[in-house]
């Protein structure tokens, strides 16, 4: 596993893709990253270039719902590591590793517009080969992430120049209700003590990566 950032394209990015569907069986890609990354971005241009092969199922989708972050006191930092269900995301993996008899297994997506997941939006179905999946605390070494990493089959960390990532951050929370200001705040007391915090385990990914388009 290196620290180093590899810069590369997404035509080679793809051809890692073509290389783990050639294992055989159900792979597993996480693609782990700070928010405003790209991680979302990558995944979703991955699996567009893959038609019938792959399907995208975001770590996003176990933030723990809006009224349950109330009642635990935990709103206003919501996207820390304790505003997940990491043991749902967990078992949806471990399904998701051997599906049943070729069954479909629905998994959950989140949606900014009302900042809430949605139940079983995503359908994978038994003869899909390949699941990308995405998030910030993939790599997390200390619970209760820490089993995340032995359930993929291959991890990529996506670096990003700390501005771009910052202007992406600000235009998102701009984009979904916050003022410039409030979004300014939220990055500065949520986003980057998280950053720091996810930038730290990306020693556990098997790649770290700057995509240069």
């Amino acid at each position: 596993m290196s620290v180093y950032s590899e810069q590369v394209t997404f035509d080679q990015l793809l051809a890692d893709c073509q290389q783990l569907l050639a294992r055989g069986g159900r792979q597993i890609l996480g693609i782990a990253g700070a928010p405003g990354s790209g991680k979302s971005t990558l995944a979703q241009r991955l699996c567009e270039a893959l038609p019938g092969q792959a399907v995208v199922v975001p770590m996003d989708g176990f933030h723990l719902a809006n009224l349950e972050l109330q009642r635990l006191n935990r709103a206003g930092r919501k996207g820390a590591p304790d505003t997940f269900d990491s043991a749902g995301y967990q078992a949806l993996l471990r399904r998701l590793r051997q599906p049943l008899n070729d069954s479909r297994v629905y998994a959950p997506a989140f949606h900014r517009e009302i900042e809430e997941p949605i139940a079983g939006e995503i359908g994978v179905a038994g003869d899909i080969p390949l699941v990308i999946t995405e998030g910030n605390y993939l790599l997390l070494s200390d619970e209760p992430w820490q089993g995340v990493r032995a359930l993929l089959d291959s991890c990529w960390f996506l670096d990003v120049d700390e501005e771009l990532e910052f202007q992406r951050l600000l235009t998102r929370h701009m984009q979904f209700g916050r003022s410039e200001q409030a979004a300014r705040d939220w990055i500065a007391q949520t986003d980057l003590p998280n950053a720091s915090r996810i930038i730290a385990s990306r020693t556990r990914a098997d790649r770290c990566l700057t995509l240069n388009d």
